[in-house]
């Protein structure tokens, strides 16, 4: 089984959910929190998920989690140097890493064999609207988008000391007015995925592993065909197979799947999901089988199952959580869930 995590920035609370092997949800226990709660990031081992508080004073929370029924435990907070939009570890969970949309930076925290966050070793000025940093899977390079420079900004990662470096190119450009945001990585390591919020598109990029750099390959449209609002897209997550890529769109309250070219990385568009109002959050189980949305305005979450053959999701569950519910993250654990 598996346990879902939902940050709900108005109750200052993270729902903790159980996943079950149909895709049903039952509320677990919701965790108070200290501050408007929003982005979380899960340690590589499960064992700590740190929270990020942005509100006034900006810190991160840190909990620790029960393997056996996946509650938290809180067991520290540590101030971080802005209010920041975005939390990641580095894959060796020794690093936290934190973007500030509002404060134009990124951050390098360390993190102690307890779990426990230590002031930032690195705090780097950004383009503005720093949102979202995440290193490749070798641990060597460390990238971050930044929403109102139209730019991906590309560093070498220091594993050891955590100190970053610009790599060269130390930027790669998107679209005038694109706006990227979040950026994932096939599990092949050759391709990586931006969600760019303010066309409306997803760019799909070669990764060299060998220099650690970004390559654009194409770009492909998220909005639904006859939807006339303005673009406003927000979380993309791949499943675990490397077959299928889901972008959320706000404005439309939807989420466009996408076939991915294995050899190409090139998407190919399924079509979009009805979803919750306005979901700025989702994630895709471990195993691949379901995918839980948040709607920031619908204060509930759904769950969907994944068609293997032809990635169409198809609801299993609605479960109301709290106000404002921005985040998702889901972890098995294999004790299981009592």
């Amino acid at each position: 089984m598996s346990v879902v995590y939902v940050s709900n920035a108005d109750s200052r609370a993270i729902s903790v959910l159980r996943l079950d092997d149909d895709g049903a949800l039952t509320l677990v226990e919701s965790q108070p929190v200290n501050g408007a709660v929003m982005p979380l990031a899960m340690s590589p081992d499960h064992r700590y998920l740190y929270a990020s508080l942005r509100s006034a004073p900006f810190a991160v929370a840190v909990f620790a989690t029960d393997p056996a029924t996946g509650r938290l435990t809180p067991l520290s907070t540590a101030p971080l140097p802005d209010n920041m939009a975005y939390l990641a570890t580095d894959r060796s969970g020794r690093y936290l890493l934190s973007a500030s949309y509002s404060g134009d930076k990124i951050a390098v925290s360390p993190i102690a064999s307890d779990g426990s966050v230590g002031p930032p070793i690195v705090v780097e000025s950004t383009p503005p609207h720093a949102h979202s940093i995440l290193t490749d899977p070798s641990n060597r390079y460390l990238f971050a988008a930044a929403l109102g420079g139209d730019a991906i900004l590309q560093y070498r990662f220091d594993a050891v000391t955590g100190r970053l470096t610009s790599n060269e190119p130390p930027r790669v450009e998107t679209a005038p007015g694109a706006g990227p945001r979040h950026l994932v990585f096939h599990p092949s390591g050759s391709f990586a995925f931006v969600t760019n919020e303010l066309d409306g598109t997803v760019n799909s990029f070669r990764f060299e592993s060998a220099t650690g750099t970004l390559t654009l390959i194409a770009s492909a449209s998220v909005l639904p065909p006859e939807d006339g609002g303005p673009p406003w897209t927000s979380e993309l997550r791949g499943t675990p197979d490397g077959r299928y890529l889901y972008v959320a769109e706000r404005t439309s309250s939807t989420i466009t799947g996408f076939r991915i070219d294995p050899a190409t990385g090139l998407l190919d568009a399924l079509g979009p999901t009805p979803t919750e109002t306005r979901p700025r959050g989702f994630a895709i189980d471990p195993s691949g089988r379901f995918l839980v949305v948040a709607g920031q305005q619908s204060g509930a979450v759904t769950s969907y199952a994944i068609d293997p053959a032809t990635g169409s999701l198809t609801p299993r569950q609605r479960l109301g959580v709290g106000h404002d519910p921005n985040w998702v993250e889901i972890v098995e654990y294999r004790q299981g869930i009592g």
